[in-house]
């Protein structure tokens, strides 16, 4: 039997909220258990309808969705963020991710890209709008690069051999099945080194492993060896 998704919806505009109910509540797997109209009422609203994915506007009037992240993802049994906005600048991109949000996403991406972004969410998956990729590759080289990369890389110096490749290809993007594929494993194996390489790095989820090879330079380097 599929799981039904619980979605909270938080968005200071109420026909945003209205369209993204019209847009998610049509689909049998998908519930919506709340909505807010500010980040203030956002642990609330968890406690109560215990949701598995947040859907988190950034600019709201008294908390910002970016601050009520950071609070959220603090907790226990904290439910997965997608940020939707209609802002992209790189320091909100980054305090989101780095926050623990597995998901930024425009508000103008379309209806289909959000849907299937909720279930690759709620699967573990993080989930990028192309013009947020694009700013996370420019991120590994402004100024502050090589301390950012000496961190990264004494962080990422606890993990074991085979946990560094998964690691690669988390920061790749790939997929647990498509790093299995790459390293001939299986996918729950593939599935035991992410959750190890979490516990280790002490980090929330998928994007913040990809956001630590990123500054760690090791894209770069695997790149370079490959060809």
């Amino acid at each position: 039997m599929t799981m039904t998704i619980r979605v909270l919806l938080v968005d200071d505009d109420a026909l945003v909220r209205a369209g993204l109910r019209l847009m998610l509540g049509g689909s049998p797997d998908i519930e919506i258990v709340g909505e807010a109209a500010d980040g203030g009422q956002v642990l609330g609203l968890v406690e109560e309808h215990r949701p598995h994915v947040v859907l988190m506007d950034i600019r709201m009037p008294t908390v910002d969705g970016l601050t009520a992240t950071e609070t959220l993802r603090r907790g226990s049994r904290a439910p997965e963020v997608v940020v939707l906005t209609t802002f992209h600048a790189d320091a909100q991109v980054l305090r989101a991710l780095r926050a623990g949000a597995a998901g930024f996403l425009l508000k103008d991406t379309p209806p289909a890209e959000i849907l299937a972004a909720v279930r690759k969410v709620a699967s573990g998956e993080p989930v990028l709008s192309p013009v947020v990729t694009r700013q996370l590759i420019q991120h590994v080289t402004p100024a502050g690069y090589e301390s950012r990369r000496a961190r990264a890389r004494e962080a990422l110096g606890v993990l074991g051999e085979r946990e560094s490749e998964v690691a690669l290809g988390v920061g790749r993007g790939q997929a647990n099945a498509e790093i299995a594929e790459s390293l001939y494993m299986s996918v729950p194996t593939v599935k035991t080194h992410v959750s190890r390489i979490l516990t280790k790095l002490d980090l929330n989820n998928r994007v913040q492993v990809a956001l630590l090879v990123h500054d760690a330079g090791l894209l770069e380097e695997a790149g370079t060896s490959d060809g």
